[in-house]
């Protein structure tokens, strides 16, 4: 008996020589990084917002189904998720109005050319995009600052900002540069607004709000019943990817804003 203890005696003692083995580390959860348009979208109007906004009413599951078939159709469909193309204006709270709205059938063929402009022209140019305002009704575009005959209206238009890393002045330029180009053929209106905002739309060609430091590569293409004074929130410190260079133009934002009017802030005037 003793012959056969002894050698678990030596395996225990070895055992207990042994250091502890080291705790598994913990694993921490990666959250992956905000969007650069966040700082561009209300609450609501994020994709929490749009699912409760579709599910609280069993009719619009239709009218979104029907949009995005037609946009499909006219194979325009995946340039930009079709949630996104719902969003209203940036005020929505403030008017009343709906954070999402399907457009009226009659004004889909505006959006097919525009998403054409945004397909071949600029998500080549800067990268992906994400819309932050799309169709405004008009009660809506009123109440938010919008032009008159704003194209938003006609749901032409798309209030857009790149998802990549980019400087305004770069923004401007590289646009700019393509809608100079390409942009009649297409009958595209192109827009800048605070930061990295920029709209683009089908219903005439023109630009406006251009950059002191890009306006005299790219001249201005303005109607004067383009023009509106609008904005939207953003916080009191710019994105990163939004600081001016030294020696341009920004445009201001109000300390403690936490709602202004759709496009852009309201210094400068704005197309629309």
């Amino acid at each position: 008996m003793k012959l056969i203890l002894a050698p678990l005696v030596l395996l225990a003692t070895a055992a207990a020589a042994q250091p502890a083995a080291a705790p598994l580390p913990a694993i921490v959860p990666t959250i992956p990084p905000s969007s650069p348009a966040a700082p561009y979208i209300t609450a609501g109007q994020d994709e929490p917002g749009y699912r409760s906004w579709y599910l609280s009413a069993p009719w619009r599951a239709g009218q979104v189904k029907a949009f995005n078939d037609y946009l499909a159709g006219a194979q325009v469909a995946g340039i930009v998720p079709t949630w996104q193309l719902l969003r209203t204006a940036t005020a929505w709270k403030d008017c009343g109005g709906q954070p999402f709205e399907v457009p009226p059938s009659d004004q889909w063929p505006h959006m097919v050319q525009t998403l054409r402009y945004v397909r071949d022209y600029v998500v080549p140019a800067v990268g992906p995009v994400e819309p932050v305002s799309v169709y405004r009704n008009p009660m809506l575009n009123l109440c938010a600052g919008g032009a008159p005959e704003s194209a938003h209206m006609l749901d032409s238009a798309i209030d857009l900002v790149p998802l990549k890393p980019i400087d305004r002045i770069t923004l401007m330029r590289t646009l700019c540069g393509t809608h100079s180009e390409h942009g009649a053929a297409y009958n595209a209106g192109l827009g800048f607004y605070a930061y990295l905002r920029f709209h683009v739309d089908s219903t005439k060609y023109r630009r406006w709000n251009m950059d002191p430091a890009v306006a005299a590569e790219c001249a201005p293409i303005v109607h004067p019943e383009d023009i509106a004074s609008v904005g939207q929130p953003l916080p009191v410190t710019a994105p990163a990817s939004a600081a001016v260079p030294q020696g341009t133009v920004s445009v201001p934002v109000t300390a403690g804003t936490t709602s202004m009017p759709d496009d852009q802030a309201k210094s400068p005037p704005s197309g629309h």
